[in-house]
């Protein structure tokens, strides 16, 4: 016989709600660290980028490190790795050559041209190269890339005979037009992606809206194109500030040297006097230091253009 006045309260307790749950405390951020797996292969890569990374910044610190000590010092076996008791005066006896002023103006004047006409021409080029299908497209695209391949040394006594002829050696024109035309393949190359990397609907949409082509092209894609300009401007002013041989073959006079001209002479030993180092790392610090200048100034869109230049090729 079945027991009834337990039925209800069976039926009152599973119709009973459930008790909360009871409230845990937040798992703390070193928690949830702890339970992060490390992993050995991303230390190791870490590590080697660590030592890659010091192995191209030393040798500038070691530049900047000498440039602060004297010569004695510098000659001695014992490497002095923090410049305690250094001074500027290897600085002010590089600049007290008279020749380092007008290097610095030939070196600025010849990387100025170069890469104003270096832009130029390689803008003009890219933007054919792009947006229009002519014919010989393919063979110019082709002729750019085998220039590019063909060392610089094959082609001094050439360009030595062109200049010479042409009664512009030891003269800034000659050694500019030498420059921009060993510089404009690169760019074009360069420019050519980023150009592409630009839609051409763009400058359909605008002359839908009433623009000419020239001005869809300059009011739309031309702004656009800016980080691509910045970016290959660096690379052209790159080569043409570091450029030694051909203004070695080009300006033989002294009153016509460059800056990577002009350091050589502190490199170079006379037979009185030896080489002072000291002042060799002041002097390739100052030849060092516009580049790194203007580097600094326009890093932000350069690295923006290299990125926008990688969408399409």
């Amino acid at each position: 016989m079945t027991d009834t006045s337990v039925t209800p309260n069976i039926i009152a307790s599973a119709l009973a709600p459930a008790p909360a749950p009871i409230p845990t405390a937040p798992e703390t951020k070193p928690q949830r660290l702890s339970r992060v797996r490390i992993r050995p292969a991303r230390i190791l890569l870490s590590a080697l980028a660590i030592l890659v990374s010091a192995a191209w910044v030393f040798p500038v610190y070691w530049m900047l490190n000498s440039s602060l000590l004297p010569n004695r010092t510098l000659q001695s076996f014992i490497p002095t790795f923090v410049p305690i008791g250094g001074s500027f005066d290897n600085y002010a006896n590089a600049l007290e050559d008279g020749t380092f002023y007008s290097a610095l103006g030939i070196s600025l004047s010849v990387t100025l041209i170069a890469v104003f006409f270096c832009l130029l021409f390689a803008f003009l080029a890219a933007v054919a190269i792009s947006r229009f299908r002519f014919k010989g497209r393919k063979s110019f695209v082709l002729a750019v890339l085998i220039i590019q391949m063909l060392p610089a040394e094959g082609l001094f006594i050439a360009q030595y005979k062109m200049v010479s002829s042409a009664g512009l050696l030891n003269s800034i024109i000659g050694v500019s037009i030498i420059y921009t035309a060993a510089v404009v393949p690169f760019t074009i190359w360069m420019l050519r992606g980023f150009v592409a990397g630009i839609p051409a609907d763009l400058e359909e949409a605008a002359m839908v809206d009433g623009l000419s082509r020239t001005g869809a092209f300059m009011r739309i894609t031309f702004p656009l194109l800016a980080p691509g300009l910045v970016a290959s401007g660096v690379f052209a002013f790159l080569q043409a500030w570091n450029e030694f041989t051909v203004a070695l073959v080009l300006l033989p006079a002294e009153d016509m040297h460059t800056l990577p001209l002009w350091l050589r002479g502190f490199i170079q030993a006379s037979a009185t006097r030896e080489t002072d180092w000291g002042q060799v790392m002041a002097a390739s610090t100052l030849v060092a230091l516009p580049v790194i200048v203007f580097f600094l100034i326009v890093q932000g869109r350069m690295t923006s253009g290299l990125v926008a230049g990688a969408v399409k090729g």
